[in-house]
């Protein structure tokens, strides 16, 4: 047999050896569901990370880990960006985010110890670099990605796609929201909003003020680009709060544009989870 042909052979071998024992090489994609306690979250990893960034997405109100993943497209961003995303499933599939939503705040759910959690049992399966960790959300998945930049240092950034601020908060972070201005579950001027979970928060630019004055930024700049106004200010320590308004954009995530008449009309003027991997990755 020749030196090829040996070769050839023993990597044949190896990939029906891996076949047979249920594992895959180790150049192929990692998709798994881990358990911490009763709880569980999902695991993409790209092929070959080392030392990569992480970030937690979380689902909104009624939906779940998979589904996040199967609709907001940061599999495919995680591929071309090389980091780690995790998917973790709320209880009753909410979140508590302070003062919403569902049975999670009404019974005081452990969200930030298990978001907590989630980062440490990803950092101990995987090469992560714990600097550079980031969380994002939809509608109260939002909400709880703010809860936790506002009460732990786990995270570098939080991005919050139609959600809003409903639990007190004093440290400086640096965040990304997306909002439209006809979002009827989670009103863009503030005050009560549509749905069973009846959020009432403040409004989304009151929460971009907010996390501007914690974080010392400089004014803002403000730009305008078709139906997305952007404001964006740098502050001290390389943090960076930003605000995109999309005009007439009910509550969605943008680029998702299924519609769902009882959440207000899509929007495609952005791709929502590029947008929010330029800011983390620039940070």
């Amino acid at each position: 047999m020749t030196a090829w042909a040996r070769t050839a052979a023993t990597v044949v071998l190896s990939l029906t050896l891996a076949a047979c024992l249920g594992t895959a090489p180790s150049s192929a994609d990692s998709r798994s569901t881990h358990h911490i306690g009763d709880r569980t979250y999902r695991l993409y990893e790209p092929a070959g990370l080392t030392s990569a960034p992480l970030v937690l997405v979380l689902h909104g109100g009624f939906g779940t880990g998979r589904a996040a993943e199967r609709s907001y497209g940061w599999d495919a961003q995680a591929r071309s960006g090389r980091f780690a995303v995790a998917y973790p499933d709320g209880t009753a599939r909410a979140w508590n985010a302070g003062t919403c939503c569902g049975r999670p705040s009404q019974t005081r759910v452990d969200d930030v110890g298990f978001l907590r959690r989630v980062v440490d049992d990803v950092a101990r399966r995987t090469s992560i670099d714990r600097r550079r960790v980031f969380v994002a959300g939809m509608s109260n998945g939002a909400m709880m990605a703010l809860r936790m930049v506002c009460q732990t240092s786990k995270f570098r950034g939080a991005a919050s796609v139609s959600g809003t601020l409903v639990t007190g908060c004093a440290r400086p972070a640096s965040i990304i929201q997306i909002h439209g201005t006809a979002d009827p579950r989670v009103p863009y001027r503030g005050g009560v909003g549509s749905g069973s979970a009846r959020v009432d928060g403040e409004a989304i630019p009151s929460v971009d003020a907010r996390f501007r004055r914690l974080a010392h930024c400089a004014p803002p700049t403000r730009t305008r680009h078709g139906s997305v106004a952007v404001s964006s200010a740098r502050c001290p320590g390389g943090r960076a709060v930003t605000l995109l308004s999309i005009d007439g954009m009910g509550h969605h995530w943008p680029g998702q544009t299924q519609p769902s008449p009882l959440s207000g009309p899509p929007s495609s003027a952005i791709n929502a989870t590029a947008v929010i991997w330029r800011f983390f990755d620039r940070l």
